[in-house]
């Protein structure tokens, strides 16, 4: 059984948060302990039909966002690592430079020091010259920074299937087995004699 943190962020994208939620649900083996920031709470209203209480649903533990004394916030409660998906360039930077004031800064900040795998779905662009910095940063304190650009050789038909790719993209990452998005292949060589 693994054990993963999952951040959502105040960034534009609840929609990735939920689909990662609800596909770590489905595939099972995963015990998800989720924090959403409190602009993530906002942003969850103006951007979906659904209610806080939808994240919460598919969590195994929620925590709120300003209980510093949580569970995640400590490096002896042992966890496989932490997503943050999406994650808003305020929450990179805290996460950057351990500006640990809220529970989802905290919680990336104890999967980095203790060399978990920490994922970060950055949502921004563009990208000014501070916001590399801090990404930068955060690559050479081990973050991986997996921003939901979309593989347009999957020929995605609807929304979902842009964000399912970014979701099992992240999955990928922690080593769980998903069918979320067509994953390419070496393309069919067709004869010369056969091309028209």
């Amino acid at each position: 059984m693994k054990r993963i943190v999952v951040g959502i962020s105040g960034a534009s994208g609840s929609a990735y948060g939920y689909m990662a939620l609800q596909a770590l649900r489905a595939i099972g083996g995963v015990e998800t302990h989720l924090v959403l920031s409190a602009a993530a709470q906002r942003t969850i209203s103006l951007e979906t039909d659904l209610a806080v209480e939808d994240f919460h649903a598919l969590a195994d533990v929620v925590y709120r966002d300003d209980d510093l004394a949580a569970a995640i916030s400590s490096g002896s409660f042992l966890t496989d690592g932490m997503m943050v998906v999406p994650c808003s360039m305020k929450s990179a930077s805290a996460i950057a430079y351990s500006l640990n004031d809220n529970l989802l800064a905290r919680a990336a900040d104890v999967c980095l020091k203790e060399r978990r795998r920490t994922v970060l779905v950055v949502r921004e662009t563009p990208l000014h010259l501070g916001h590399l910095r801090t990404l930068a940063q955060l690559a050479e304190i081990g973050a991986t920074i997996l921003p939901p650009v979309p593989a347009l050789y999957a020929n995605p038909r609807s929304v979902d299937d842009i964000v399912a790719h970014t979701v099992g993209k992240v999955l990928d990452q922690f080593g769980i087995p998903n069918e979320l998005f067509r994953r390419w292949r070496t393309p069919e060589v067709v004869p010369p004699a056969q091309r028209r």
